[in-house]
């Protein structure tokens, strides 16, 4: 099996290296100086659950000229989606499956407009891994993959997928509904990146002040009212559930929004607050708490350059 990793940040990064460690074929999309150190020195992850171990890699610039590969993991910024979709199209073969492994819920419709309906698979990553730095990935909490076709069918093409990560000690499930999956993890990103970047605080401050736990537990009802009205099965009791898991997030805990913001870049905002805000309107369900979170980040979404 040749995987290509599109996007070689903390999801990608880390995904990545770990199949790469465990010998399977792995090819890193990159650029800049991040492609650079990959070439030179290898990827090198700094876990805070398994250590610090590097893995020489196969690391390109662009994909002209090489053959298809069986599987890509997906894993750029919301924003970059429709570039990055053209830029791999000569790799992607009839029987590719693309595994969105982004932010947001809506990505799988852009793959499979621009390479065709079918290859676009929906893939839920949980983990927390930042770049920290040309070459290194920051690993500092968990680390699971979900994944399964948009149209629920067995999916006989991802088990190979299922098995390698196993192998390289991810655990990994194929799942018969993953749109609930997609949307229960933007339930729960919307809300930490939502208030982590609106406060410049991690979860541990966010959930010591009553009001703004409130604001957290505001966003998350009001995308399950969204998911609910765009016909979305949500588990029973989701709004608890998800609370649940962000009181067992570790203090220091913040997002990529916030790392995002704070560093002057580029924001998924319209992947993650925008996208609820506007089917919310079309929906006919109101959004106040998004909203205002939404409209409090816009004035930062093209970074700190543009502005």
């Amino acid at each position: 099996m040749r995987v290509l990793v599109v996007g070689a940040g903390g999801v990608g990064g880390y995904f990545g290296a770990r199949l790469a460690r465990a010998g399977t074929p792995v090819t890193f999309l990159a650029r800049g100086a991040h492609l650079e150190a990959m070439r030179r020195d290898g990827l090198r992850v700094r876990s805070a659950v398994d250590g610090e171990w590097t893995v020489a890699v196969d690391a390109v610039g662009d994909v002209a000229g090489r053959p298809p590969d069986d599987v890509v993991l997906f894993c750029v910024k919301s924003f970059d989606t429709e570039t990055a979709a053209l830029a791999i199209r000569p790799v992607v073969g009839p029987d590719t499956a693309v595994v969105s492994l982004q932010n947001g819920v809506d990505n799988e419709e852009t793959l499979d407009r621009i390479l065709g309906r079918g290859h676009a698979v929906g893939g839920v990553a949980y983990v927390f891994a930042t770049v920290a730095s040309p070459g290194v990935i920051a690993h500092s909490l968990a680390g699971r993959i979900v994944m399964g076709e948009l149209d629920g069918r067995p999916s006989g093409r991802l088990e190979p997928l299922r098995s390698a990560l196993t192998a390289a000690g991810v655990p990994a499930d194929v799942v018969g509904d993953i749109r609930r999956a997609l949307w229960e993890k933007y339930l729960l990103i919307s809300a930490q990146a939502g208030t982590t970047a609106l406060t410049r605080a991690p979860i541990g401050v966010i959930r010591a002040v009553p009001e703004t736990w409130r604001m957290y537990r505001m966003i998350v009802e009001e995308l399950a009212a969204v998911a609910q009205a765009a016909g979305v099965p949500l588990t029973d009791g989701v709004t608890d559930s998800i609370l649940t898991a962000a009181e067992g997030l570790a203090p220091e805990a913040l997002s990529s929004l916030y790392h995002d913001l704070v560093q002057g870049r580029r924001l998924e905002l319209e992947a993650l607050h925008g996208h609820a805000v506007r089917l919310g309107q079309r929906l006919g369900v109101p959004t106040p708490t998004v909203l205002a979170v939404y409209a409090a980040l816009k004035p930062h979404v093209d970074g700190r350059a543009a502005r």
